[in-house]
């Protein structure tokens, strides 16, 4: 059993780190963190890939003069160039995935004020509960929790705990803005 996993390293390397990168993908809250455990899960495909289209005593597929002077020209003297071609393909297509998942989660950190995505989902869900909240014509719920502008949805949130002197998000639309209706503008 040792003898094949020493024999076949590089897939075991490439095992392990796809497990690695699984494990970081799965339990990690950051989102960076998420996305360098996807590019440890990429670069072990990519290791496996080149792993198994290698065979030893193999060249290049590129024609070649052998020391009689003849053009070598046989199948069985070169490696597979599919896997090699695969490998530089998921390369240009993992860096585009990376750039774009950056973006997203620069958007999120902007947005959001956090890269933890339990956090973010948190203050999703409180905004979501804030805009489509029922108002009362008497007591409104933005002078409930003794905000004078509508509030954010980290004020909310910490609202809730009593922490009024939170600080709020940037970016934040106001309430009419967002088509919450207040007691005056009633029809």
């Amino acid at each position: 059993m040792l003898n094949r996993l020493l024999l076949n390293h590089y897939e075991a390397a490439a095992v392990i780190l796809s497990c690695i990168g699984l494990t970081n993908l799965l339990l990690q809250r950051n989102m960076i963190k998420k996305i360098i455990g996807l590019n440890i899960m990429d670069t072990a495909v990519y290791l496996f890939l080149a792993a198994k289209g290698y065979i030893s005593g193999r060249t290049a597929p590129i024609y070649y003069l052998n020391e009689a002077g003849e053009w070598v020209n046989k199948v069985e003297a070169y490696v597979n160039p599919v896997p090699a071609g695969l490998v530089l393909t998921g390369i240009v297509v993992s860096v585009s995935v990376t750039a774009f998942a950056l973006a997203l989660t620069l958007r999120l950190y902007e947005h959001y004020g956090t890269l933890n995505i339990d956090e973010a989902l948190f203050l999703l869900k409180n905004k979501y509960e804030l805009e489509y909240a029922d108002y009362d014509d008497d007591d409104e719920l933005l002078y409930e929790f003794g905000v004078e502008e509508s509030p954010t949805a980290f004020q909310t949130a910490s609202a809730y705990k009593g922490n009024k002197d939170a600080s709020p998000l940037k970016g934040e639309m106001s309430g009419t803005d967002r088509g919450v209706k207040r007691g005056d503008d009633d029809e």
